[in-house]
């Protein structure tokens, strides 16, 4: 699976312990949809779900920092055991400065997920800066990796998978689900 992946982002990705993600337009579609009686609704997809958590699993720390606030965001992330949360929070980049001095971790350590202005700084700021193809090209033209899925659609998988791969523990993460009796095609 690791050919899938340009080598100068495989190198980049190994050295990674926190993956900072933004909401809209990465863990979901970007769009924005309300019921009748103006109550916010958002899908998320729930191959990001177990990505998130088997990158947790593989000792990789994953932060949410999002402009808008939002009770599903907290609900989504609070029922993955995402360890940090920063809602609210339009300087994108000082959110992940924080994070940098209260884990003590450095740029190079961090990988950052984001689609639009917002978020360009801090994907500049992190040592490996990712988008996804229906990003905003100014965000697609400085990353370092653009997804082959769209926002909301398994993204946020992908880098997870991404990230294992390069530090060599994609085929732990994906051991538990194969099955080991059975020969591959049988």
């Amino acid at each position: 699976m690791q050919n899938q992946w340009p080598e100068s982002v495989l190198a980049k990705a190994a050295n990674i312990r926190l993956i900072a993600l933004d909401v809209d337009g990465i863990m979901s579609d970007g769009k924005l949809y309300f019921s009748a009686s103006g109550d916010e609704l958002k899908a998320f997809n729930i191959l990001d779900g177990l990505g998130l958590k088997q990158l947790m699993a593989a000792g990789i720390t994953v932060a949410v920092i999002t402009g808008r606030k939002s009770p599903l965001t907290e609900k989504r992330m609070a029922d993955l055991g995402v360890p940090h949360l920063m809602q609210g929070r339009e300087d994108k980049k000082e959110a992940l400065l924080e994070l940098v001095r209260s884990m003590d971790i450095s740029p190079e350590a961090i990988a950052y997920m984001g689609d639009d202005l917002p978020d360009l700084p801090a994907l500049n700021f992190a040592g490996l800066g990712i988008t996804v193809p229906n990003g905003y090209w100014l965000v697609r033209q400085h990353a370092d990796y653009c997804t082959r899925t769209p926002g909301g659609s398994g993204a946020v998988r992908e880098a997870c998978d991404l990230l294992l791969s390069a530090q060599g523990k994609l085929d732990a993460a994906l051991a538990p689900y194969l099955r080991q009796d059975q020969e591959p095609g049988a």
